[in-house]
């Protein structure tokens, strides 16, 4: 009886560390910080492309409440829950380097995921729109 509650304790030991495991693995994934076949950069590199850049297209993948609420100027709103469906609406931009952004940062990994599947070339920005504003970034509301 002893060795099968010893058995039990080294297998429940094990489906802990598991799941454990596969919650790190999750989190690192959600974050773009593994496999991710995409750039992911800081906001003031964000801004620096805006300014510099004229071959880049700038997707808010947020809702359309967030987006009212302020976003960059000429920036292309195809929330993260549409954007696979109405990915058509960036074919001509297919060349383009695409900076896409959230409120935070985690939908954007998303999106890049979705882009990068399409044929496109997502830049994910860290930190979304609320460290754009934080680099300086222009905002205007609609």
């Amino acid at each position: 009886m002893a060795n099968l509650m010893k058995n039990d304790t080294k297998l429940t030991d094990m489906l802990y560390w598991a799941a454990l495991a596969g919650l790190i693995f999750w989190f690192a994934y959600s974050k773009g910080w593994i496999l991710a076949n995409f750039v992911s950069v800081d906001a003031s590199t964000a801004v620096a492309m805006i300014e510099n850049d004229d071959n880049v297209t700038l997707l808010d993948v947020r809702t359309v409440p967030e987006y009212k609420e302020g976003h960059l100027r000429d920036a292309t709103l195809i929330p993260l829950q549409q954007l696979d469906s109405h990915i058509d609406k960036l074919a001509e931009r297919k060349k383009t380097k695409i900076l896409v952004y959230c409120q935070s940062g985690n939908r954007s990994v998303a999106a890049s995921r979705i882009l990068e599947k399409h044929g496109f070339t997502p830049v994910n920005v860290r930190g979304g729109i609320q460290a754009l504003k934080g680099a300086g970034a222009e905002v205007v509301r609609q």
